[in-house]
């Protein structure tokens, strides 16, 4: 209590009864009193009580639908995923519902009265014809007709609140930080796609229509001096192409080290990623100062660190007028933390937030 009191700024009564309320809620949890030798109350530690909420969180991905219960602590309770060649419109909503029933499945009747709802991640585009990915046949009318979050809620029967893909996977890497958290950095993800977030002033950048910090849509020269945007160049679409050209497949790249000529691409492409990562780095700095940039992918880590030690020596070699090249940091999940990020941002503004309109008081 007297430790709050004092960063709150509160009186040590106020604070009090407001834990008294906490506690009450389930939210919070007392451990043992513990003396240390001194005059005065002895010290009562106080937790976060990671039963006291839980929150579902879901990736609508180019290639995969993932959903994951996470509790009030931040830590993934249960965790599914499916695998698809392009998001089917007419079945990946069923399949949305099928594993939010799973995963929340071995809640009890209280436990799920304290679900906060679903946060839902999706890129920008889907079922988009000018996409890098063209949509197959019939896919492009079914999700014009689609109001992604509408639809989402009717068939959980949860409300939902959608968010970029890139942006909740920032958050989940934000979350993943122990604290004191950082408070400026930006986050780029080799995926699919360069899905892309920015946490600036210990903030979440959304901007007005929640899709900012889309940085794989940055152009970029790449090494021949071509515009180009850093999806074409930077991400596993690109590394793709180029295998397939040669009649090669990702899994001769990423799981065949014995095949060298797909060793050959994945150098190539490695050397060209961080080219234009670099660029997207310095380029961003520009506009927003950040202490260090995160790059994650759902890469085997020897070929992620090859991808990040290639960036920072890209980093001295891209010009800049007196600019201080940013650090290249090793994100903390190793994979696409959409969903996860997705559950934990819903959380945030259901519990931690002190925005207005997340507390509905505006």
């Amino acid at each position: 209590n007297a430790d709050i009191a004092r960063r709150t700024g509160l009186a040590p009564q106020t604070v009090s009864a407001v834990l008294d309320d906490l506690e009450a809620a389930g939210l919070l949890k007392r451990g043992a009193a513990r003396r240390g030798g001194g005059r005065g109350q002895p010290a009562t530690p106080i937790y976060v009580n990671p039963d006291g909420a839980y929150a579902v969180g879901a990736e609508i991905g180019w290639e995969r639908i993932e959903v994951a219960l996470t509790d009030f602590a931040g830590r993934v309770v249960e965790r599914q995923r499916r695998s698809y060649a392009y998001p089917d419109a007419a079945t990946v909503f069923g399949d949305l519902a099928q594993m939010v029933g799973a995963v929340t499945a071995p809640l009890s009747p209280a436990a799920l009265r304290r679900l906060v709802g679903v946060g839902l991640a999706t890129p920008g585009g889907l079922g988009d014809t000018s996409s890098l990915v063209a949509p197959p046949a019939g896919q492009a009318e079914l999700w014009a007709k689609i109001d992604i979050a509408a639809e989402a809620a009717r068939v959980t029967g949860m409300d939902v609140q959608h968010v970029n893909d890139g942006n909740a996977a920032c958050w989940a890497e934000f979350v993943a930080h122990q604290s004191p958290r950082p408070g400026n950095f930006m986050f780029l993800l080799v995926d699919t796609f360069v899905a892309a977030g920015i946490v600036a002033e210990h903030r979440l950048w959304q901007g007005a229509t929640g899709a900012s910090a889309n940085l794989g849509s940055m152009l970029v020269a790449d090494r021949r001096g071509t515009s180009r945007f850093v999806h074409q160049v930077a991400s596993k679409f690109a590394l793709r192409a180029r295998l397939e050209s040669s009649r090669l497949s990702l899994t001769d790249a990423l799981d065949s080290p014995r095949e060298p000529e797909a060793q050959f691409i994945l150098s190539e492409w490695i050397q060209d990623a961080a080219f234009a990562l670099a660029q997207t780095s310095l380029n961003t700095a520009t506009v927003i100062e950040f202490e260090f940039a995160v790059i994650d992918a759902e890469l085997p880590q020897p070929i992620l660190g090859r991808i990040i030690e290639a960036v920072s020596r890209k980093l001295l070699d891209v010009p800049t007028l007196g600019r201080d090249r940013p650090e290249v940091r090793l994100g903390h999940l190793g994979r696409s933390g959409a969903a996860q990020g997705a559950a934990e941002l819903r959380m945030y503004r259901r519990h931690y937030s002190r925005d207005l309109a997340d507390m509905e008081l505006n």
